[in-house]
């Protein structure tokens, strides 16, 4: 398996395959916020946003490929504001069904990880649905609950300092 940090040429080349990734997430219920109906027009559509956002620098795009094929992504969402130019927000961590359960999700966190740290970031937030297996992941790499739910979804936060420097 390899992780790609994903640019604005490599999305337009991989749009099918993110496309087919979003389709697949889902109708296996990852996205609850997403509406099942979602067609190939839409989640490429959706891809294009995404692909703005990196050409922007607003946004990271991490991929996880095994032998060509994408089995999944991870979003970093970089706060532009001033005082949130530290913070990134984790989003649609997603697995291909067929490469579920395998450890894939925990291996595009801890690269989400990483490249926040190599953009100056050391506060991350995500939201996970309550009793997922991405809320057991979460826990798993040190994330904390912070107040108040997003939408259905319940927030939480790490800090990427060294515990002495925070």
């Amino acid at each position: 398996m390899k992780i790609l940090l994903l640019d604005a040429q490599a999305c337009d080349v991989m749009r099918a395959q993110l496309a087919d990734l979003l389709l697949d997430a889902v109708a296996f219920g990852a996205f609850s916020s997403i509406a099942l109906d979602l067609d190939s027009r839409q989640a490429q559509s959706y891809w294009q946003d995404v692909r703005m956002g990196v050409a922007a620098g607003t946004r990271a795009l991490l991929a996880a490929s095994h032998d060509g094929i994408l089995i999944g992504t991870v979003q970093l969402d970089l706060c532009q504001r001033p005082d949130g130019r530290r913070r990134a927000d984790v989003q649609a961590l997603m697995v291909h069904s067929r490469a579920r359960r395998r450890g894939i999700g925990g291996v595009l966190l801890r690269a989400a990880e990483a490249e926040a740290r190599a953009l100056g970031r050391d506060a991350l937030r995500l939201a996970a649905e309550p009793g997922s297996g991405a809320e057991a992941l979460i826990h798993d790499l040190g994330y904390e609950r912070v107040d108040g739910p997003v939408g259905s979804h319940v927030a939480y936060a790490k800090t990427l300092l060294m515990p002495e420097a925070a």
